[in-house]
């Protein structure tokens, strides 16, 4: 089970296999391995203390940052992922910490979450995806139907009003124009946040 591994110059973490999400483009469709990363479909979700014993083999000297991010949302598991992220920043060589996410973790818990990450993440990486909610529903396809863009909007409004450092995030794709990269850009200067354009990856 891949619990933790590494990409470059950062060690990621992959709590669960759950997602409210079915995008268009997910790499995890063309199958279970990502960057040369061996199999991250989980046949269970790992412990807390399976994923704290996991990161603790790792010396973090030798790396920028710790990442969730797997083959699921790991907002799914947020109870886990705070108090992995918690352990983590008790460390003398406590690393900068991102979560990777889609931004509907509110939708997930019926709640507001963004004051759960305050001193426990660093960076929280949101796929905006799209200037429009209705490509968004068409190329995400959540479970959460209609609410789910503005309420990804509303969770990235709330994390950067809060100290956050917030990225938003659109892949590069053949399709994508300038004019939806602008708009993009103008709702994540709305928002607070910084806008990351994403190369496109087809495997």
């Amino acid at each position: 089970m891949t619990v933790t591994y590494r990409v470059k110059d950062a060690v990621y973490v992959n709590l669960t296999n759950r997602c409210p999400c079915a995008c268009t483009f997910c790499l995890r469709q063309n199958g279970p391995e990502i960057f040369g990363s061996g199999n991250l479909w989980l046949e269970r979700e790992p412990t807390l203390d399976e994923v704290v014993s996991a990161l603790d083999a790792w010396d973090f000297s030798k790396f920028r940052e710790v990442v969730f991010c797997g083959y699921g949302e790991p907002t799914e598991r947020l109870d886990v992922l705070l108090a992995a992220a918690a352990h983590l920043k008790a460390r003398p060589d406590a690393p900068k910490i991102r979560v990777n996410t889609n931004g509907l973790s509110d939708l997930i818990w019926n709640r507001d979450t963004a004051p759960d990450f305050v001193g426990k993440v660093d960076t929280l990486s949101i796929s905006l995806n799209t200037d429009d909610p209705a490509e968004y529903l068409a190329v995400c396809r959540p479970k959460f139907g209609a609410a789910a863009y503005p309420a990804m909007k509303h969770f990235a409004q709330n994390a950067a009003r809060l100290g956050i450092d917030v990225v938003m995030t659109i892949v590069d794709s053949p399709v994508t124009t300038p004019a939806q990269q602008e708009n993009c850009r103008r709702i994540c200067e709305e928002l607070g946040a910084r806008l990351r354009i994403r190369p496109y990856e087809s495997k």
